[in-house]
């Protein structure tokens, strides 16, 4: 297995608990789709955690709502989330990493791991929109401080504007410019 840098390890040993989305919709086992709906329109959200006795046991998604009861023409206060919902289902335990959540959701296939305790008791929910977030935020850090570090480095090679071979190079506007190229255009 290829050796990780240092900027993958810094990127997925972020704590899971820093990045998700606390106090999840919930609805129990046994509700109606209508209602699960309903629940997910108030609180803006694309899935419904299925609880059976306070413990989760499935989860439905609005995909599962289209095309498990609107693509059929069933009425959605007649049909019940435990016979729609995804299941078994596949939850991270709150005391792991990014790295580790998005390992699961990839050998899963699923796109939202609900967060549970030492008591399997939901508290919180990740979505891989959680996962790019914090992978962009980190990738546009990464780029300045290169970009930074780039205008420091002296690279040897040929010069992009007279052509001679140099050793001390430096990168001005995504050209390489030696000493004499860039005094000439006043830059140090």
């Amino acid at each position: 297995m290829k050796k990780r840098s240092n900027a993958i390890s810094f990127e997925t040993n972020v704590p899971l608990k820093e990045i998700m989305h606390y106090n999840p919709t919930t609805i129990a086992w046994g509700a109606t789709v209508a209602k699960a709906a309903e629940k997910m329109c108030h609180d803006d959200v694309g899935s419904c955690i299925i609880l059976k006795k306070n413990l989760p046991v499935g989860i439905v998604t609005e995909q599962d709502i289209n095309c498990k009861v609107v693509a059929k023409d069933l009425k959605p206060g007649s049909v019940h989330v435990n016979d729609i919902m995804s299941t078994p289902l596949i939850t991270v335990s709150a005391d792991k990493t990014v790295g580790d959540a998005a390992h699961m959701m990839v050998k899963h296939h699923v796109r939202r791991l609900p967060v549970v305790d030492e008591d399997n008791k939901v508290i919180g929910i990740l979505a891989v929109r959680d996962l790019l977030m914090v992978s962009n935020e980190l990738n546009e850090l990464l780029t300045d401080l290169i970009e930074i570090n780039r205008e420091d480095n002296v690279e040897p090679g040929l010069c992009n504007r007279c052509s001679q071979m140099s050793d001390d190079l430096k990168r001005v506007d995504n050209v390489m410019l030696c000493t004499l190229c860039r005094e000439e255009e006043n830059i140090t």
